[in-house]
């Protein structure tokens, strides 16, 4: 049998986790699966698998080979894609998922990436819910933290930072925190996806890390709403920089503690592990990256003059 084309029956089976699953992807009949596992287990000399009637596993063996497999199908497919990428151009369909709070950084570099790969077209889901890449068959995600997965590649795009921060007419009402520790008796609007929930984190000036317990009268997922109460006076706002800088630098919110600099964190393109990323794909992140780059200031603002 051909031993690339074993090769491959044999990863599909360890990622399906059986011989029919992997011969329905692979189109193939669970026969013919099953002979091309017979067939790398001959010339080997030694069992890949352990197969039961209800179950089936790696033996150390197999374990071992599968990662060794893995690596050379995915050189494989980059150097198909590297030959091809010399004439090719990004075409068909782009399918992303964006983080609800990046809209207003992305939807302009999607836009440019439109009008530069006309045969692209893109399909756009946001939110903020932990999708399943491979499952939904999503292309890229763009997200502000990383996915809790550790099959899923994630590229740093851009570091950013949170502005503590309220509106000036807070600042009249209730006066100002003067150290960190009046925060906790301040109301805070807090975001219930920190990563950190009620726990703010943050960096002194000298490097040493900080944190304070907050407690406030409003807790949602839409940082957008935070950002609107924090305008209209209702509360403190661990605004993330790409919504609230442009606030800040109009005066209609004002910066608080800067001798305290929220910790930092990136946005991310992640995609799945074990597919080579497509032109169409690279294209659109090595896009975001330049885009981003640009914006790093205003992403994550340089620590505050004496």
């Amino acid at each position: 049998m051909d031993r690339l084309t074993s090769l491959t029956v044999f990863v599909k089976v360890v990622e399906c986790g059986g011989f029919s699953a992997a011969a329905s992807r692979l189109n193939l009949s669970t026969t013919m699966v099953s002979s091309h596992i017979q067939s790398l287990e001959s010339r080997l000399g030694t069992r890949l698998l352990n197969r039961t009637t209800r179950r089936m596993s790696l033996t150390e063996t197999g374990k071992a080979y599968y990662e060794r497999c893995l690596q050379i199908l995915t050189d494989l497919e980059e150097a198909d894609r590297v030959a091809g990428a010399l004439q090719a151009t990004p075409r068909g369909n782009l399918r992303l998922y964006l983080g609800t709070h990046l809209v207003g950084v992305i939807a302009p570099i999607v836009s440019e990436y439109l009008a530069t790969y006309p045969q692209v077209s893109v399909d756009l889901s946001i939110g903020e819910r932990m999708v399943d890449l491979v499952e939904e068959r999503f292309d890229v995600a763009i997200r502000p933290v990383p996915l809790p997965d550790s099959s899923l590649i994630v590229r740093k795009l851009a570091g950013w930072r949170h502005l503590l921060c309220c509106s000036p007419g807070y600042r009249a009402r209730y006066g100002l925190p003067m150290e960190l520790t009046d925060l906790a008796v301040h109301n805070c609007l807090r975001y219930s996806l920190y990563p950190f929930g009620d726990e703010w984190r943050f960096v002194r000036t000298n490097g040493e890390p900080a944190s304070i317990r907050v407690t406030g009268n409003l807790i949602t997922n839409s940082a957008e709403t935070l950002r609107t109460l924090a305008l209209e006076g209702h509360g403190i706002f661990l605004g993330p920089s790409f919504l609230a800088s442009e606030d800040v630098r109009q005066g209609r919110l004002v910066e608080i503690l800067t001798d305290y600099r929220p910790v930092e964190f990136s946005i991310n393109a992640i995609y799945p592990h074990r597919s080579s990323l497509s032109l169409k794909a690279r294209s659109f992140i090595d896009l975001v990256a330049e885009r981003l780059s640009v914006l790093h200031p205003r992403l994550n603002p340089p620590v505050a003059a004496d």
